[in-house]
């Protein structure tokens, strides 16, 4: 359902209708390791019924766990959370200006522990499935908000994406999805993972509902001209998906040409390991106040990164800071001449789980990693695949209000 076609409904017909689709759309166990919290009943009717008017009015939503919501705890995917952090006295920003336009919150997902990972694994609620494939992850760490939008129950959910947890979800699970910038209102009141690279996003079904959204939450410039692009071809990318995306990014832009995409490439390779060791610095800081205190109620994945984390040295810092620097120049050169960068969100489709591997991670950071550590926003659009299962592509500018959104969502919506 659109968001026209839930905004058709009376607020307890829209009320029933999220409970029905949670209760179809995700078995039990899939149920309680996507949603962290869903309003029941007259809560529900109640806060469908209280929605001011707006351009979303009656258009129910999610939020990942990492975003404050008055009456509901923030885990962020962890066990104890509340424990050590003091009680927001309000909600978080996004969730305000959603409310303020007419939204209805019902609930919260769930996410990869403190959003330190792009696959839906979670030691404490289980493993986000991508819905319609089971054993398949939805991607993460938006992993609850993805499989919420991709399971019908919701036709918006709220996101983040640091090192690609907007953009990895969004293409495992079909789904259009918007990155934000670092430092944004939108995200500096969330639980971080390192503030440097963290932005605000979310998901929608389709482009119509996705430039409702982002015109709403991030602004949006049209423009008689029309923006100029190009695709980039990637190393270490599955065929198929490679194909897939190729014959996708046709539709609205053409290939970069030899010197670009040279260039590119030569200067995207060390951002994985770059992203790692800036980003691991910044997450280690957040966790050091606690780390060892509530050491054994951490994930092992989680627990792993932070012994790393706190392991990084200033020599290791230094070492990768002028592939940082080396990498914002060549963005700005790009931005020069172009207004934006196709390329793929994810090297494979949705990964079963004995493939959720520090490999596979290192591949996924290699496409997402370039974007984040330049702090750019992006365009995540779905891109279906012969198996039934999806790519995607992520549009990459560099001003989260240009008319590179609308220009792109006209022509692949």
């Amino acid at each position: 359902m659109t968001f026209e076609q839930w905004q058709q409904l009376p607020p307890e017909g829209a009320a029933a209708e999220v409970l029905r689709r949670a209760d179809s759309g995700l078995g039990a166990a899939q149920r309680r390791a996507a949603l962290a919290v869903l309003l029941e009943g007259r809560a529900l009717e109640a806060a469908f019924a209280a929605a001011p008017a707006g351009p979303l009015r009656g258009v129910p939503y999610l939020a990942k766990d990492l975003f404050d919501a008055e009456g509901m705890p923030t885990f962020a995917g962890s066990s104890f959370l509340p424990e050590v952090r003091p009680a927001p006295a309000m909600g978080s920003r996004i969730v305000r200006e959603l409310g303020a336009a007419g939204a209805v919150l019902a609930g919260k997902t769930h996410m990869f522990e403190f959003a330190w990972g792009l696959t839906g694994e979670n030691a404490h609620y289980g493993d986000c499935e991508r819905p319609g494939f089971p054993g398949r992850t939805s991607g993460g760490s938006s992993s609850g908000s993805a499989a919420a939008v991709a399971a019908g129950i919701v036709p918006l959910a709220v996101g983040s994406d640091t090192g690609g947890s907007i953009r990895v979800p969004a293409a495992f699970c079909g789904l259009f999805g918007f990155r934000g910038v670092p430092r944004s209102p939108l995200i500096s009141d969330a639980v971080p993972l390192a503030p440097s690279y963290d932005t605000a996003g979310w998901f929608t079904g389709t482009a119509r509902d996705m430039r409702t959204t982002t015109a709403l939450l991030a602004g949006m410039r049209t423009s008689e001209r029309a923006p100029r692009g190009c695709y980039l071809e990637m190393p270490g990318v599955d065929p198929e998906v490679a194909a897939a995306c190729r014959k996708a990014a046709a539709a609205f832009t053409v290939p970069a040409d030899a010197a670009t995409s040279e260039e590119l490439v030569h200067r995207f390779e060390p951002s994985a390991e770059v992203y790692g060791v800036l980003a691991g610095v910044e997450a280690w800081k957040f966790h050091k106040k606690w780390a060892d205190r509530q050491r054994e109620r951490y994930g092992p994945l989680v627990r792993e990164r932070i012994d790393r984390a706190r392991s990084i040295s200033p020599a290791q810092v230094a070492a990768v800071e002028s592939s940082q620097a080396s990498l914002i120049l060549v963005w700005t050169r790009y931005f020069l001449s172009f207004d934006f960068l196709a390329m793929p969100s994810a090297p494979f489709a949705a990964l079963a789980k004995a493939d959720c591997t520090p490999a596979n991670r290192l591949r996924m950071l290699s496409l997402t990693a370039p974007a984040s550590l330049a702090g750019l926003p992006a365009l995540a659009i779905p891109v279906p695949l012969a198996s039934g299962l999806t790519a995607g592509i992520q549009v990459i500018f560099n001003d989260p209000q240009s008319p590179v959104v609308p220009w792109v969502l006209d022509r692949v919506g």
